[in-house]
């Protein structure tokens, strides 16, 4: 089974599996298909994977994400006059994580060349037709784009007429991509020729990319258009293989990637509810939503607070985060009859045997700060809320020997900057970092270091064996969402194509990991059928609610039947994310 945002890339991954690879072969097809085709992602971006391996039935997680470059600093952008790093352009770019990620896996994990996983990829940097999504995209951010004179001469080709993207079903050419594409099969091949082992010549196309000369031309184009990227941090920059962190649900064990991801938000959610009887609320009932929507901002006000990158200090209280007696305690605090606006970080130092050291910054933490946006104030609106849902795109694929991939890429979006004359567009993540370590002083921006992502594949295994594999794109919504799409299955047993389709409710409480960072208290979204008793009942709990017509976002998830030996697969219906089965 092959699933991801894009037909186009569903089918790059099926043919994988037409050629004997596994789903790891399938799972980096896919990626590198739907970055050659900017479906919220470019080659520049970042990876995030977690990978069950059969042979040890173990969960392993993959972090490509990539650091800030040598003098990204917070004196840095606040000498520019910057309250976080930019959203867009050079500046916004950490070093490119998504190459190395999918060599990693594939020299890993994979059973076929680079030649093969890569083909779909080339021959759609060499040509395809652009679908009217990213037609539009390029258009509405044309202005854009012109500043970066490699974007532009790539993704305009019509410049200075009324239309200056492709136009839908235009034939998009990249021939810088596809040369350097091409330079890693060629550096495989020298390698393979030279006597080197299929995994040996894998890393050496990964050699190539951050060492060798497509480094020097990333570097150059970067600087060149005012980025900050060196040689040094091209060469430097390292895939981490790591072991995930996991929470048991109703002896479900829930598989996630470390805090330099939201991942642990979502373990910390289902601690919250694990002991209360969410079917007798009634499936989404007032009463349910409130429940879910005070453990989401629990976990989330932790997440603002103390995730960050564990390979840097400080060191994240992690173990006291996700523990069970942690959760119980916190819960202590939940209000069934009112939403609670002011919602701050719990003490997990507290479950650790530890003194908080960063009480006196918890003392002035709150989401209280932030401009209440009017309802009828559009443009705001607009600008908060594509920043807080901001799609990328998810990959999941599985096959007959027990291998299973969930990955959520992204970074290089529309409008992206390509760096020089490689055809690779740039990451814009450098935005979810913080300046000012009030805010979180574990996510304090500085060189070498990896943000705090939105980013999160989850794999749930039950008694060692893989039960559901599920992600979705979405920004600071995806764990919400995730968190629905589990409890849909494992609570209220829907299928998992109709967990992907039930409509979702999203909090807007918790802070934005892009652009101002910015929350919006008691703010909930939900679907516009949600019974009016419903929707006055939770008016009357204080929260302020945005109806809109389609609530279930772009969630997609593989389902182990062990009963048959088949697998389910499930894409929500908001967008263009497709399952190719056999």
């Amino acid at each position: 089974m092959a699933i991801t945002g894009k037909p186009l890339g569903a089918t790059a991954g099926a043919r994988m599996f037409e050629r004997g690879g596994n789903a790891v072969d399938a799972a980096c097809a896919m990626l590198g298909a739907v970055c050659t085709m900017y479906d919220d992602v470019a080659w520049g971006g970042e990876t995030q994977a977690l990978i069950y391996d059969p042979g040890t039935r173990k969960v392993i997680g993959i972090n490509a994400l990539g650091v800030a470059p040598t003098g990204a600093t917070p004196e840095f952008f606040k000498g520019k006059g910057m309250r976080y790093p930019p959203g867009e352009g050079p500046l916004a770019a950490l070093t490119p994580g998504t190459v190395g990620g999918l060599l990693t896996m594939l020299a890993e994990y994979g059973k076929l060349s680079l030649k093969d996983v890569l083909s779909s990829a080339m021959e759609m940097a060499d040509g395809y037709p652009v679908e009217e999504e990213c037609s539009w995209r390029i258009q509405k951010d044309k202005e854009k784009i012109k500043q970066w004179p490699y974007s532009r001469k790539v993704l305009l080709p019509h410049l200075g007429q009324g239309y200056e993207a492709p136009r839908p079903g235009e034939i998009l050419r990249q021939p810088e991509l596809l040369a350097t594409l091409q330079k890693l099969v060629d550096a495989e091949a020298q390698a393979l020729k030279a006597g080197k082992s299929r995994k040996q010549a894998i890393y050496a196309a990964q050699d190539r990319f951050y060492k060798g000369d497509i480094a020097e031309e990333f570097v150059r184009g970067s600087r060149e258009q005012g980025g900050l990227h060196t040689l040094q941090d091209m060469a430097q920059w390292q895939v981490k293989i790591e072991e995930p962190i996991k929470t048991t649900y109703k002896g479900i064990e829930i598989h996630k990637l470390n805090t330099w991801t939201q991942g642990a938000a979502l373990l910390q959610m289902l601690n919250f509810i694990e002991p209360l009887d969410l079917q007798g609320m009634g499936y989404n009932s007032a009463r349910y939503v409130h429940t879910l929507s005070q453990a989401m901002h629990m976990a989330f006000a932790d997440r603002d607070f103390y995730f960050g990158d564990p390979s840097v200090a400080p060191e994240e209280p992690l173990r006291g985060l996700i523990s069970k007696e942690y959760a119980a305690d916190r819960w202590q605090q939940f209000d069934p009859s009112r939403n609670n606006p002011d919602t701050r970080p719990g003490d997990p130092f507290a479950f650790m045997g530890k003194p908080n050291p960063y009480l006196k910054l918890l003392r002035t933490w709150t989401n209280l700060r932030f401009r209440r946006i009017k309802p009828d104030d559009d443009g705001a609106w607009l600008e908060f809320n594509t920043g807080f849902r901001a799609g990328t795109t998810t990959i999941h694929a599985a096959d007959k020997s027990g291998w299973v991939v969930s990955v959520v890429p992204s970074g290089g979006w529309i409008p992206v900057c390509i760096a020089g004359n490689t055809g690779i567009g740039m990451s814009q993540r450098m935005q979810s970092f913080v300046l000012d370590e009030a805010e979180n002083p574990f996510n304090v921006l500085a060189p070498g270091k990896r943000p705090r992502v939105t980013l999160s594949p989850t794999i749930a295994t039950l008694l060692g064996k893989p039960y559901l594999a599920f992600g979705v794109q979405g920004g600071d919504a995806q764990e919400q969402n995730l968190l629905q799409l589990f409890l849909n299955i494992v609570e209220f047993d829907m299928t998992v194509q109709e967990a992907c389709e039930a409509a979702n409710f999203n909090t807007y409480q918790a802070r934005a990991s892009f652009d101002k960072h910015e929350a919006q208290p008691g703010k909930l979204l939900i679907n516009e059928e949600m019974p009016s008793w419903v929707r006055r009942e939770l008016l009357r709990m204080g929260y302020r609610l945005e109806l809109r017509p389609k609530t279930s976002g772009p969630i997609t998830a593989i389902y182990f039947d062990w009963e048959h030996n088949t697998l389910w697969g499930g894409v929500a219906n908001d967008g263009d994310d497709h399952g190719i089965a056999w």
